[in-house]
């Protein structure tokens, strides 16, 4: 007697919902939620502390420049480029087996990174933590399916796991400057260790595994290929905002193009064939699926960019320390957290087409507050902007979750978690790129400082403050002054920039969910 082979066949109207109500989470789904929030929260304070110890680091290991490029930039490098396949891996060996492993190698190597006694070390270390990294987040997300099967809680579920992105990059700050006065370097990697060991002893008891319940085998060459459709796009991003438009930069575009060109062409070929194809690209007929990506890209978009001008603006023209800094940015990561919350209610009355828009409209209110950079204004702003991506993508994540089968949430958490990357990178890319070029037509460079002191006043505003204080009289003061208002023009032209980008996005996912147009890989309209 001969058993058929399992054919892969995507479905993408997803589940036929049963008229019986799905269960409801005990307390026990809800101690897994608390563990699932660790690790975002670790993540978004290591995102966060890093550029406060870059200092320190400089001066202990000696970096070139190119070593201290790469200390900052390998890690969004390699984690971009992997996200899609610890994403695909999960749904295969099981979530919680590749959150445990994720969450093993990122506290060893954190312990590693902690004594690496030269910047080689460190970028091979910052290297292994984006390897990781790429495991946990994908896992919690999708985990979260499991968990909590009542849409309703789900939504609430993931309004709190969300949060610990906002209370990550609230924290960040004060506490890389807490430990940065009473300790080493290392310290900002150390800390991980031992919240690491927590998650795994509770992890493993207190979350349920769950895999697709006949995975076909890994597809070798389709994670090569996304991997170089990933990594090389995120280096030609991160080139281009640093270097301008170089043969490295090029190169590396086409590269990422015509292996993300190949990626889509071989997962087609492979459902046409009856195999399992490294990402299900069907998944993507679903506009809910497409907008939602589009949306979270967006507002991480909006948190980079928010983040990368006020605190210069705060740090280096208000002359604030980093904890007062960061004080003062803490409200609108503490509205992130309650408008998630809210938001979680608001999607029982409102639909996605609604709510979406809604919140990125306000984060745009907020970046044309910051377009006059006060540090009064700055905080409201920074409200504005929180409470716009706690509404936004808490409904945004619930609904990628919801528009697909339940054994591809790893592959769905995966695509989530790459648009918050690529935002991430865009953010800190195309509005860095805006404000130094604006900064650059502004400043004025008093002649009697030498070339090199001029070049780095005129790279950015780091410099030029550096420059100043080694300028006696009124030449350094004068430098800093030119320095100070061309900065705060080029935010000016920065934020109206972000503003109508979100304003844009706005109108897409509006239009792209009207009534008659969307349909969703569940059922009905999207909510």
């Amino acid at each position: 007697m001969s058993i058929p082979s399992r054919r892969y066949s995507p479905d993408v109207t997803a589940t036929v919902l049963s008229p019986a109500a799905p269960p409801r989470a005990g307390a026990r789904a809800w101690l897994g939620l608390a563990v699932l929030f660790l690790p975002t929260l670790l993540v978004a304070i290591d995102n966060t502390v890093l550029g406060f110890a870059l200092p320190a680091i400089s001066e202990a290991l000696a970096p070139s420049a190119v070593q201290q490029l790469w200390i900052v930039d390998v890690y969004p490098l390699v984690l971009a480029g992997l996200l899609v396949t610890m994403g695909t891996l999960g749904d295969r060996i099981g979530r919680r087996r590749t959150l445990l492993i994720g969450v093993a190698g990122f506290g060893a190597v954190s312990l590693a990174a902690a004594f690496s006694t030269d910047a080689a070390h460190l970028v091979a270390a910052r290297a292994l933590l984006g390897f990781f990294g790429a495991m946990l987040m994908p896992a919690t997300l999708a985990l979260l399916r499991t968990l909590f099967p009542d849409r309703g809680q789900r939504r609430l579920a993931v309004a709190i796991w969300a949060t610990g992105f906002a209370a990550g990059a609230a924290v960040g700050p004060i506490v890389g400057g807490l430990l940065l006065t009473h300790y080493w370097w290392g310290a900002v990697f150390l800390v991980n260790v031992p919240l690491m060991l927590l998650i795994l002893v509770l992890g493993a008891v207190l979350l349920p595994e769950s895999r697709m319940a006949a995975p076909g085998r890994l597809d070798p060459l389709g994670v090569l290929l996304s991997l170089l459709a990933m990594g090389p796009a995120v280096l030609a991003v991160k080139t281009v905002a640093h270097d301008g438009i170089t043969a490295t930069a090029v190169l590396a575009l086409l590269v990422a193009a015509a292996s993300a060109v190949l990626f889509v062409r071989r997962a087609r070929a492979r459902i046409a064939a009856g195999e399992e194809p490294l990402l299900d690209v069907t998944l993507f007929a679903s506009p809910v699926l497409r907008l939602s990506a589009l949306a979270n890209a967006t507002t991480m978009f909006a948190l980079t960019g928010l983040l990368f001008f006020s605190a210069q603006h705060l740090l280096l023209v208000a002359g604030l320390d980093p904890l007062d800094a960061g004080l003062v940015l803490l409200p609108g990561f503490a509205t992130t957290m309650v408008a998630g919350l809210v938001a979680s209610r608001l999607a029982r009355r409102f639909p996605l087409r609604v709510l979406v828009p809604a919140g990125l409209l306000l984060a745009a209110a907020g970046y044309l507050l910051a377009a006059t950079p006060e540090v009064g204004l700055l905080a409201v702003a920074a409200v504005l902007v929180g409470a716009g991506i706690g509404l936004s993508e808490t409904i945004t994540n619930d609904a990628i979750l919801a528009a697909v089968p339940a054994d591809r949430a790893g592959s769905a958490s995966a695509v989530s978690e790459t648009a918050y990357e690529i935002g991430a990178v865009l953010g800190t890319a195309v509005l860095g790129s805006v404000l130094a070029a604006a900064y650059r037509a502004g400043v004025v460079v008093p002649t009697s400082i030498g070339p090199d002191g001029a070049d780095a006043a005129h790279e950015t505003l780091g410099g030029a403050v550096g420059t100043a204080a080694r300028v006696p009289g009124h030449d350094g003061q004068a430098l800093l002054d030119s320095a100070r208002a061309a900065f705060d023009a080029g935010v000016g032209v920065t934020a109206l920039v972000g503003a109508a980008v979100m304003v844009a996005v706005a109108a897409v996912v509006a239009l792209g969910l009207r009534p008659g147009v969307s349909r969703t890989g569940v059922s009905g309209t999207p909510r």
